[in-house]
């Protein structure tokens, strides 16, 4: 059903995005890698949060971590995990394939800063093994979403250490 909602999505906003289904899950970082062959952060991967009452879905990297202070900071409160229920209630999409297309409810779409670092990413099309390759502007366009930079990588991390 939630593979329908962003296909739906897509036709309504006339974009002509191909939804990858795989016969492979993709629904954590490391099988999406896999599947598709690039780097773990490359793949975009959805958070669903609460920031005080506000629902919201939070668009990283697949290898980066919430950095609370740089949240708290951003969003004036803790970040708190949606439960699998409520991630399913809120975003239309099961845990593993939840993206910020074809949402149920309204929410506002935050896409951390790293993911600018690539040319395209592949985030989750709602279900465990759809996905589609897209550039972090192109994202940003469709889902009217907002930058932030709340997120830490330990990948760029230890690449930044490296080439120094």
């Amino acid at each position: 059903m939630s593979v329908s909602d962003v296909k739906k999505f897509f036709e309504d906003h006339n974009l002509s995005f191909e939804i990858m289904e795989l016969e492979d899950s993709t629904a954590t970082v490391e099988l999406a890698a896999a599947a598709h062959n690039v780097v773990p952060d490359q793949i975009a991967k959805s958070i669903a949060l609460y920031a005080g009452d506000e629902k919201f879905l939070l668009v990283t990297s697949g290898m980066s971590r919430l950095d609370n202070k740089k949240f708290k900071a951003t969003f004036k409160a803790k970040p708190r995990m949606m439960s699998a229920e409520d991630v399913l209630e809120a975003t239309g999409h099961p845990v593993g394939g939840v993206c910020p297309f074809g949402l149920k409810t309204e929410m506002k779409i935050c896409l951390d800063a790293s993911l600018k670092r690539f040319d395209t990413v592949f985030p989750a099309a709602g279900a465990h093994n759809a996905s589609i390759e897209i550039s972090p502007e192109r994202l940003k366009e469709i889902t009217h979403g907002t930058w932030v930079d709340v997120c830490k990588n330990p990948e760029a991390e230890t690449h930044t250490e490296a080439s120094s």
